[in-house]
């Protein structure tokens, strides 16, 4: 999929070797140095740290001392970075357009966002990714002229100051910005690295759990054909185990991610709404498309709950499964965290696939 947006694609035309990738979360920055190691990537460093705390925006000043504080933290020689934005600060969509170039799609995205992608955006940069079609137009009827088909696309948009915000912060921290990638298509470049097969022939739902929000991504046969964010994550599952079972929010997480059954019935009211959230949306595409979701594939730091799986699974009728984001890496990191990215894999699968969508 690889899709990022327009304001860098000169620079990213550059192959290069090694990228910083950073997803900011709303409770934690997950991070990962990549390397090109001739045909293979191998993950060098990740990072995990807590999310600058702000009131109402994040300003670039402390953007940029965090951005310094995740380059340290990777101990990283190059400083080409690419950027996540949230699921909320970017929307992406399914849409057809004329036959034109990339460039003149943006224009016509950007001048007419109504028409094409059914609301107004002011001040947004456009990004377009041109999905291959499977099949050959049909040759045209002799006497008749020939119907040019619209190509179908995907269409990737953001606050214009949002991006220049982050393109300005990289520069002060000191990095070079590469790309600014949405996190929604992060999950989906990963899995299209990880697991091949299953995203070019099968009909899978990518479910990823956010602090805040979760989003679910509806592939069909290698094609992104429904998106949606959910304002459902970890945090209120945590919050509510809390508060239900009087205890602090840290022994609410501790218990959340271990196998306590003593919790099930309590973690099941909380689970409820997010399930019931994300079969309104197989059912929504089933019922267009006329074709069932196969299997539900979970990333995420929730993902690590094999109860929340189970429970997930009782609520969409379909098989849901944790899946490894670092299956197709080369691991070379250092001592501690080679043996701790079992347990932290799920929640980089963001980051990888960002930097998936520069390389």
């Amino acid at each position: 999929m690889q899709l990022g947006l327009p304001f860098l694609n000169n620079i990213a035309k550059k192959k290069r070797n090694q990228m910083i990738s950073v997803d900011l979360g709303s409770r934690s920055t997950k991070a990962v140095l990549l390397e090109r190691r001739g045909e293979v990537f191998a993950l060098t460093r990740y990072a995990l740290l807590d999310a600058p705390i702000f009131e109402k925006t994040l300003s670039r000043e402390l953007l940029a001392e965090h951005l310094k504080a995740v380059y340290e933290a990777l101990e990283a020689k190059t400083k080409v970075v690419t950027l996540a934005i949230g699921v909320n600060d970017a929307i992406v969509r399914p849409v057809e357009l004329p036959q034109i170039p990339v460039d003149e799609m943006r224009l016509v995205l950007k001048n007419n966002p109504k028409g094409y992608l059914q609301q107004d955006l002011p001040n947004r940069v456009f990004d377009c990714y041109i999905i291959p079609p499977k099949s050959s137009p049909k040759p045209a009827e002799a006497g008749k002229t020939p119907v040019i088909p619209k190509l179908k696309v995907l269409v990737a948009g953001a606050k214009k100051e949002l991006v220049e915000d982050f393109q300005t912060a990289i520069r002060d921290a000191g990095l070079v910005a590469d790309h600014i990638v949405p996190g929604l298509i992060g999950p989906v470049n990963t899995f299209e690295m990880a697991m091949p097969e299953a995203f070019a022939n099968n009909t899978v739902a990518l479910v990823d759990i956010g602090f805040k929000n979760s989003s679910i991504c509806i592939l069909q046969q290698g094609e992104l054909v429904l998106s949606r964010v959910v304002g459902l994550g970890g945090d209120k599952l945590t919050a509510g185990l809390a508060e239900t079972m009087n205890i602090s929010y840290a022994e609410a997480e501790g218990i959340k991610i271990g196998m306590a059954p003593e919790i099930q019935s309590t973690l099941e009211t909380q689970v409820l709404p997010l399930g019931r959230e994300l079969r309104a949306s197989l059912d929504f595409f089933e019922h267009q498309q006329d074709r069932p979701v196969s299997q539900v594939y979970v990333s995420g730091g929730s993902a690590r709950s094999e109860l929340i799986l189970q429970m997930l699974h009782s609520e969409l009728v379909v098989d849901c499964k944790a899946w490894d984001p670092t299956v197709f890496l080369q691991l070379a990191l250092p001592g501690q965290q080679a043996v701790e990215i079992e347990h932290v894999a799920p929640q980089l699968t963001v980051a990888i696939g960002a930097a998936m969508a520069a390389f």
